[in-house]
């Protein structure tokens, strides 16, 4: 019997809004939104994705770094700074020796569960321990020429491009509530990748549509951001 697919938190926001989903690895994701007349066009302008069903784990305690590294990953050199990887994969250094592993946004490339069992092979060595951020943090994605001006309304940190840049990293608050925000441009579109608690994903998914409002901006699918990081 095939385990069921993961699902968004904030899914029953997504199936109001028309959404059509697709299985990606073991989740199911938002590709697309019925109602939407042209998503890349929002999603240049100011769109909100829903990556949640994607996978993503974290690494923190004496030595992950290192062995990170000797896994073949590119880790920051400092905390709140993030590396793309060679397949797609984002790291973020929330701390010296914490690490935020996200999946690609293909969904290719080495999944968090393999990169788990083999930290688990090798616990003997190490001291410190992997985090279930699968299960702890909604991962949305916020899109378009707008993204800063949005996050203007709700979060204290100035995240306009000439005073933050590509691949840095905010750990603040959004809508009143704690939460990590990087920066990853895609194909020439600004792009923010937003972190939070995922029991309150339903909460912020509306914040963040309601603040989207007087943009125009709205939801997009999976399918519309991958078509902005190959533009």
């Amino acid at each position: 019997m095939n385990a069921p697919l993961r699902r968004s938190f904030a899914e029953a926001r997504q199936v109001e809004a028309g959404a059509r989903f697709e299985p990606l690895n073991d989740g199911q994701v938002a590709v697309s939104y019925a109602n939407a007349t042209d998503e890349q066009a929002t999603a240049r302008r100011l769109g909100l994705a829903d990556l949640s069903p994607l996978g993503r784990i974290g690494f923190k305690g004496a030595g992950t770094c290192d062995w990170l590294a000797s896994k073949g990953l590119t880790i920051p050199e400092a905390p709140n700074r993030a590396a793309v990887q060679s397949d797609g994969r984002l790291a973020l250094r929330l701390a010296d020796q914490e690490i935020f592993l996200t999946a690609a946004l293909s969904g290719t490339g080495e999944a968090p569960a393999e990169l788990e069992a083999a930290w688990n092979r090798a616990r003997k060595a190490q001291r410190g321990f992997p985090l279930p951020r699968q299960d702890t943090h909604a991962w949305f994605l916020v899109t378009g020429e707008q993204a800063d001006s949005l996050f203007a309304k709700l979060c204290g940190v100035d995240l306009r491009p000439a005073h933050f840049a590509d691949l840095e990293i905010a750990q603040t608050s959004i809508a009143r509530m704690s939460g990590v925000i990087c920066r990853q441009d895609l194909g020439g579109t600004l792009a923010y990748h937003l972190l939070a608690d995922s029991a309150s994903a339903h909460y912020l998914w509306g914040c963040l549509l309601d603040g989207m409002q007087e943009f125009h901006g709205g939801p997009v699918g999976l399918h519309a951001v991958q078509a902005l990081a190959k533009a």
